[in-house]
Parts: structure tokens; C-alpha cells; sequence
């Protein structure tokens, strides 16, 4: 057991969430657990992932949730495994509700994008109800950046996943360039988004100013009797030279929304209530938010990408596989399904009390040595 890789769980801890500070000890090496020496509580190595508190072995629930992950449909997995349902349905809760937060932490950080496409999936659910699901994915990286369910497709919905890609996005960046299909909502809820308050010093709610460097493209297909006869490329904000050169510097090729495109093809696969003509339907919005997370953490940490390979030296490997996390600088190595669940995502840094009068010399102490 190694303390250096762990850290204090307890919200109410100074030491939370701080690595290698020797704040903390052995508890107890046969359950593994550890005991912090600021605030003299023990925890559990397994607090703060899927495991915790899980009587069922770590390797059967990898495995169950590596087949949720790559579309086994839920009644396949209850048959071969014995299982309970409602088992199998709090293990996807946990995992994705882990996914989801380790996606926060690592890939919702401001970095340049370049471009972006988005767009919708149409998922069937049970009782003939209709639900909608987007997604968005970072061309050059293939970093799957987030994803919104909603009941209907509507400004909401696209509002939802514009925002995680806002905390994706830097403004500092040499450009920013959105491509989606012909549906109204994201252009109106890009450029509402996309804004910061204009700090003055007056009196006042501030003025909303649009980031620089943003750009917004339409790529609108018209079909006839079902054949796709044209396809119209809209520019709908900025300018067509600084988008030809942000095109060519970051896919080339022309104007499209392949990629996302290919990325809901793999959505599709590796969920089996996104299936065109499945059984497997999704019964609520939440287990579909659920699993829409365990599938694309999975797709994004361990999962090599074909297109973003390199050659390998010479003698050895002829090819070196990388995941979209690595491409981005995420990750140095492919992780492990059981690496993914049993990732660690530090609480939020402690902030001393507020408090009348002057600190205690004890607090002052806290303070210098834990927000430092």
C-alpha cells in the first residue's frame, strides 16, 4: 500500500484532496484502508469510485461493465452472469456517474480546440417515447467533449452541450471554428454562450461581449425522394479565408460533419439502446445519461483511434496507438478499463471558514500549510 497516491476524502478536511504531503498513514492493510492525520478519520482505498462498498469482485464487475460499454444489451448480461437487474443497474448508476465526473475533471479544461462539430442522435425509448441525445467531439484529437438527454430537441438541449464545450474551449486560442448540421438552435446558442460580461467599473449589469476568433459553419444536406441531391455550406459568423485556413490547418479536406458523424456510428455500437431496430430500449433518460458517459470515457481513455496512430521506430513496433486522451495530452498510455473506475477525482481545494474577528494562530497554520 502507498500513501503517496492517495488522498483525504473528507470535505471537511484541510489535507483534502492533496497528494504526497504525508498527511496520511496505513489504516489497516488486510481491508486496505488508510487514516488521515489532520482530520483522524480512516477511509477506504476504494472510496470515491464504483467499488466502494461492492461485495461482488472487482474483476466481474470490469467485466460486466466492459460489455455495457461495448453494447452487450442488458438481458444478455443478467442470462450469463446470473445476475440481478437491478444490479447490473446500480453498477451502470455508479460507473456512470464516476465517468461523468472524471470527464469533468480531465476533459472539461480550457485548451485550444480548433474545431469542433456537434450534433443530435434520435433514441427510441420505451412506451413509443422519443428522446435526444448530442454529442461533441474535437476534430484534430478526436476527444469526445460531451454530451447532453433531453426529452426534446429543442434550445435547451444544445444549450447543454455548448456549455461543456465552453469549459473545453480557451479564448486564447488562434481561432475556434464550429461546424453542425442545418439546425437553428446552435447558431443562436453559440453566440449567446460564447460571451463574457465587459467589466467597467460602472454601476449595472455588464455588458455581454462574443469571444474573438469565432466561427460558425452550416453544413446543410437537401435530400429528394431520399437521395441526397445537395449539400449547402453556410457561414453563418466570420470570415471565409480565416475558416479555409483553419480547415486546411486542422482536418483539410473540405467543410463537413464526417467526424461526428463516424463518432455517433461508434455511440450507436456501443449502445445497444441506440440501435436502429433493438429491443434493448432505454427506459428513463438518466440510465441513458448514464451509459452515454461509461461509453464515451471509455472510448476516450481506452480506446486506441485508427487515424491517430504514429509510426513507430524502426525494429520495433510498426505502428504506436493512441487514444484520444493521449492525442490531447491528457494521458501518456492507454488505460485499462479497471484504471478508468478506479480513477480518483480530488475534491474541490479546502477554503477556510469566514469568520468574525482575527484567526486563531491554529487556523493561520492550517492556512499557510493546506492553500498554499
Amino acid at each position: 500500500m502507498d500513501s503517496t497516491n492517495v488522498f483525504c476524502p473528507n470535505e471537511a478536511c484541510p489535507a483534502r484532496g492533496q497528494l504526497g504531503k504525508g498527511n496520511l498513514t496505513v489504516h489497516d492493510r488486510k481491508k486496505r484502508r488508510y487514516r488521515c492525520t489532520v482530520c483522524k478519520k480512516p477511509f477506504s482505498q476504494r472510496h470515491g469510485t464504483p467499488f466502494y462498498r461492492l461485495r461482488t469482485p472487482v474483476e466481474t464487475v470490469v467485466l460486466v461493465l466492459k460489455l455495457l460499454a461495448h453494447g452487450c444489451p442488458l438481458q444478455a448480461i443478467v442470462f450469463a452472469f446470473a445476475i440481478d437487474e437491478r444490479t447490473v443497474m446500480t453498477w451502470l448508476e455508479r460507473s456512470g456517474s464516476h465517468c461523468q465526473a472524471v470527464q469533468e475533471h480531465l476533459v472539461e479544461q480550457p485548451r485550444d480546440l480548433g474545431e469542433v462539430q456537434m450534433d443530435e442522435i434520435r433514441v427510441r425509448m420505451r412506451g413509443k417515447v422519443v428522446s435526444w441525445m448530442a454529442l461533441a467531439i474535437d476534430v484534430p484529437t478526436r476527444l469526445w467533449l460531451g454530451g447532453a438527454v433531453a426529452v426534446a430537441r429543442d434550445a435547451q438541449l444544445i444549450q447543454q452541450l455548448v456549455e461543456r464545450v465552453k469549459r473545453a474551449s480557451s479564448a486564447l486560442g488562434q481561432g475556434l471554428l464550429f461546424v453542425t448540421d442545418g439546425l437553428k438552435s446552435y447558431a443562436s446558442q453559440i453566440k449567446a454562450v460564447f460571451r463574457e460580461p465587459l467589466v467597467t467599473g460602472e454601476l449595472g449589469r455588464p455588458k455581454l461581449i462574443e469571444w474573438p476568433k469565432l466561427h460558425i459553419v452550416q453544413v446543410i444536406k437537401r435530400y429528394v425522394e431520399g437521395k441526397l441531391e445537395k449539400i449547402e455550406r453556410r457561414i453563418v459568423q466570420g470570415d471565409a479565408a480565416t475558416i479555409e485556413r483553419l480547415r486546411h490547418q486542422v482536418s483539410g479536406g473540405v467543410l463537413n460533419t464526417a467526424f461526428i458523424e463516424r463518432l455517433n456510428s461508434t455511440f450507436r455500437s456501443h449502445l445497444a439502446a441506440l440501435g436502429r431496430r433493438t429491443r434493448a430500449l432505454a427506459g428513463e433518460c438518466r440510465s441513458l445519461q448514464w451509459a452515454m458517459y461509461l461509453t464515451g470515457a471509455t472510448y476516450n481513455f481506452c480506446c486506441e483511434h485508427a487515424s491517430l496512430r504514429l509510426p513507430g521506430l524502426i525494429g520495433g513496433h510498426k505502428w504506436l496507438g493512441r487514444t484520444p486522451a493521449m492525442a490531447a495530452g491528457l494521458s501518456d498510455h492507454c488505460w485499462t478499463m479497471e484504471e478508468l473506475l478506479t480513477y480518483q477525482v480530488p475534491p474541490p481545494p479546502w477554503r477556510p471558514p469566514k469568520q468574525r474577528g482575527r484567526p486563531s494562530r491554529a487556523l493561520k497554520a492550517l492556512i499557510e500549510k493546506w492553500t498554499s
